[in-house]
C-alpha cells in the first residue's frame, strides 16, 4: 500500500526541527538591543541561526530513510 505523503515521518519531524531554527533565527535579530539591530545579535548570531534553519530544512526535504 503507497502512502499518499510525499514524505516519511522523519521527513516531517527534520522539517520542525529546522522551521524551530529559522524562527529561533529571526527571534534573536528582534531581540538585539542596538539601534536598527546592529549589534552582534542582530547582525551575526541571528542571521547564522536561520541560514543553518534553512539548510537543515534542505537536508530535511532530501533525507532517505535506510528502510
Amino acid at each position: 500500500m503507497k502512502s499518499s505523503f510525499p514524505f516519511k515521518r522523519k521527513n516531517y519531524q527534520l522539517m520542525l526541527i529546522g522551521l524551530a531554527l529559522i524562527i529561533a533565527g529571526f527571534t534573536i535579530i528582534g531581540l538585539d538591543g542596538e539601534p536598527h539591530g546592529f549589534g552582534f545579535m542582530g547582525l551575526t548570531l541571528g542571521p547564522i541561526v536561520t541560514l543553518a534553519g534553512f539548510m537543515f530544512q534542505f537536508y530535511a526535504i532530501f533525507h532517505q530513510s535506510k528502510h
